[in-house]
Formats: structure tokens, sequence, C-alpha cells
């Protein structure tokens, strides 16, 4: 299940690859210069088998990153260094923030390392700065609106639907401990919200 989900919601390194046009190398160095993401999932295979022609055994290591990093890398191929590209990923990220909500803050800092760490491709469908920056502030929304006593339903509609539109769907073994299940399944069926599909 793990890997279908993956090779569903995510591309695997030699994708990731033929999209940009990039070898690995070069895709390795703008990780290295912290201007691209790291993978958002390692996945460590040992596969056995047999056959009319004996035993065999292989294992592999395949990566995989957010949908969404072939147009980052391509938006950042010819920047600078990481100065230039944390700046663009600000600059985007308050774009969206402010559409939102034109008095909102970001932790900037902490919102690229994670965006460098590929947090954001398990967590975003498409781990875009934008997608992040809804996410980030769709999750505050909801947690300050289940805060209250009655909190404003519409209000928190709203933020679900806005939280599920940029939330992945989770990996299976993590769909139980994800912010989906806490602050969309358990929101919507707490309060009887409809999602808008």
């Amino acid at each position: 299940m793990l890997l279908t989900y993956l090779d569903t919601h995510l591309l695997d390194e030699t994708r990731l690859l033929a999209a940009t046009g990039l070898d690995a190398a070069a895709l390795h160095a703008l990780q290295a210069r912290r201007m691209v993401p790291q993978p958002s999932y390692r996945v460590r295979l040992a596969v056995q088998c047999e056959s009319f022609f004996g035993p065999h055994a292989e294992e592999a290591t395949p990566c995989y990153y957010a949908v969404g990093t072939p147009a980052w890398i391509d938006a950042v191929q010819a920047l600078g260094g990481e100065d230039e590209a944390y700046a663009l990923f600000a600059r985007r990220y308050t774009a969206r923030l402010r559409a939102l909500d034109p008095v909102a803050q970001a932790d900037f800092a902490a919102e690229w390392r994670s965006f460098l760490d590929g947090t954001y491709g398990l967590c975003t469908k498409s781990g875009l700065p934008e997608e992040i920056a809804a996410k980030e502030w769709a999750t505050a929304q909801v947690a300050r609106l289940l805060a209250e006593e009655e909190p404003d339903r519409a209000a928190l509609a709203g933020a679900v639907d806005l939280l599920d539109a940029a939330s992945s769907p989770f990996a299976p073994h993590e769909r139980a401990r994800s912010s989906r299940h806490r602050l969309v399944d358990a929101v919507r069926a707490r309060f009887r919200l409809q999602g808008h599909e």
C-alpha cells in the first residue's frame, strides 16, 4: 500500500529527473546548496524472490519528492544560492498568506527549514510555498476556532475546507497521526460539516 501511495501522490527521483532534465548530480548539488528540498520519503527495499532460475535478492533505496518539486527547481535553478531561493520562497509564501489574511505573520526561517527537509512534500499536495502558507494558516485557524466555546461554524468549515484542499491524503501508515485526520476528518465528523470535493 505504501509504494502505491508514493507512486500515486509523489514523484520518485527518476521521474523528478525526467521532469526537470537534471541529472542526479545536478539535483544533489542544488540540495547541497540548500535551494531544493530533500526527499519527503526514503524507502529501503529488500526484495527476495524465487523462480525457475532460483532465488534472487536485491536492495534499493528509492526517494520520493513532492509533485511541485519540478516547478520549484525551474524557479530556482538560475538563482545565485540559498539566500535568493529563500527570498523567493518568502515572497511566494507571503503573497498567499496576505491573500488569506492581511495581518497574519509567519516564521519564515522555520518554514524554510521544514521545506528544505522535505516535510511539506509529505503533508501538502504540491509542496510549493503557496500551499504551505495555506496549510499553515488554515491549521492555525482551525486550532483557534476549536479553542472557542462555540466556534463559528461557517468560519470553521471554511478553514477546514482550505486545509483539506492543501493537505495530502497522507501515507496509509501515517493517516491516523496526521493533521488531516485530527483537523479535517475528525472536525468534520464532530461538527457534521460537509466537505467541498
